[in-house]
């Protein structure tokens, strides 16, 4: 008998304020180099290979940080996703959402992932999940909670990635869940806003901790024109990170490694 789930009740959202390594280890600090990808792993072993029947579409999912729109393209978590749509108009599921809203973004996976649309998910449809989240400020630490649900679901997620996570009241961000395969997190330490040094795996066995990169803006800063004035100058380093094309430069080459080869004479990077 196929064990199914029906899809559990929906909480509450909760509003709230390469890659050139020179040494990675398994929980410590790495400086990335400019522009080159790190290549992913293996999926999950925790998890079997994909089951019979349809495939959904790989899902991608961002969060914003802060209380901003999730359709605002001055961000750069906006900007990686309408590219990611347009090299992949097919195949591939590419969704924002804001920092508070990760309940709605964790509905979305499981409508997505419900292949037979009869709001139940059987054992065969979580193994055929394929799911990247990832997000900056107070959307990384979102990301991490939504694949933490998602972990109490018994639904896989293939890669997390955390830039300058901002952890909101009862959130853990450092700690990445076990069904999670793989997971990187870019930060930089500077000013009173920035994220953790250091993520780990709550179950090394199962999640691979790809690296701890920090990026120090000190003598290497960018204008960031288009943000707000008050970002730029409260929280200006941790603004920084989010602006910095390198960064989400080398988050993309990472999800793409994930993904299935772009539809021909669609977008390239």
């Amino acid at each position: 008998m196929v064990k199914a789930i029906s899809f559990p009740r929906l909480r509450n959202s909760i509003p709230a304020s390469i890659f050139s390594l020179v040494a990675i280890v398994a929980l410590g600090q790495a400086v990335p180099a400019r522009g080159v990808r790190l290549p992913l792993g293996g999926r999950n072993p925790s998890f079997p290979a994909a089951a019979a029947g349809p495939l959904p579409p790989v899902i991608v999912i961002g969060f914003v940080g802060g209380f901003i729109r999730h359709d605002n393209l001055v961000h750069s978590e906006v900007q990686l996703a309408a590219r990611l749509r347009k090299a992949y108009p097919a195949g591939v599921d590419v969704e924002t959402f804001e920092s508070y809203n990760g309940e709605n973004a964790r509905k979305k996976i499981l409508t997505v992932l419900d292949t037979d649309h009869d709001r139940t998910l059987t054992t065969g449809e979580k193994q055929n999940a394929r799911i990247i989240l990832y997000g900056h400020s107070w959307g990384a630490s979102e990301a991490i909670t939504v694949a933490r649900e998602l972990e109490k679901d018994g639904v896989p997620v293939l890669l997390t990635i955390e830039v300058d996570s901002i952890a909101k009241f009862h959130q853990n961000d450092s700690v990445i869940p076990a069904n999670v395969a793989q997971a990187a997190n870019f930060y930089q330490l500077d000013g009173f806003v920035h994220g953790p040094s250091a993520i780990r795996a709550a179950d090394p066995a199962r999640t691979k901790i790809i690296g701890n990169f920090r990026f120090n803006y000190k003598a290497n800063s960018y204008a960031c024109d288009e943000y707000p004035w008050y970002d730029r100058i409260f929280v200006k380093q941790h603004t920084q990170i989010e602006c910095d094309p390198n960064v989400w430069k080398q988050a993309e080459d990472l999800i793409r490694a994930d993904l299935p080869p772009p539809i021909s004479g669609a977008a390239t990077p």
